[in-house]
């Protein structure tokens, strides 16, 4: 289900830890997506993207952190949780976010060529799924933006 209006404050607050994340894919000429996993107030799990680094296509930011936080909990089942991304994530990662009973999704820059939580598909809102994940777009976007685009423009 979609959270629309305004959003809670730690919202901003844990997105910026995402967007320290993406800077440091950044600085590994990844492209610039981070992510955290919180429970209860604290991080659990840090990443972002490592593919190029790894020579690993499932090494998105999310994925990265979803592995670290149930490492670190010693359980796959992330219940209780909130990931924060900064770019809405592609269905391999909206499908692992189900996976791992993840409670709420907070994410920045929607991707209207790969999103799969809104833009192109819905996989977190889709009732045919044993699990549903709560979500809202949006936080912090434009700085998300600025990562990517300034990431592109330099590659081109």
């Amino acid at each position: 289900m979609r959270l629309d209006g305004a959003y809670r404050l730690c919202d901003e607050r844990f997105m910026r830890e995402a967007l320290a994340e993406a800077r440091k894919a950044f600085e590994k000429d990844e492209v610039p997506v981070g992510a955290v996993v919180v429970k209860d107030g604290v991080v659990i799990g840090r990443g972002h993207n490592l593919r190029e680094t790894l020579n690993d296509p499932t090494a998105h930011a999310e994925i990265v952190a979803l592995r670290e936080a149930a490492g670190r909990i010693g359980s796959w089942r992330l219940e209780g949780t909130t990931v924060y991304v900064t770019l809405e994530p592609c269905p391999m990662c909206a499908g692992a976010l189900v996976l791992a009973r993840v409670e709420r999704l907070v994410f920045g820059a929607y991707d209207p060529k790969a999103g799969a939580v809104v833009s192109l598909m819905g996989i977190l809102s889709d009732e045919r799924l044993n699990h549903q994940v709560e979500f809202v777009g949006g936080v912090l976007a434009q700085e998300s933006l600025k990562l990517l685009r300034g990431f592109f423009r330099k590659r081109r």
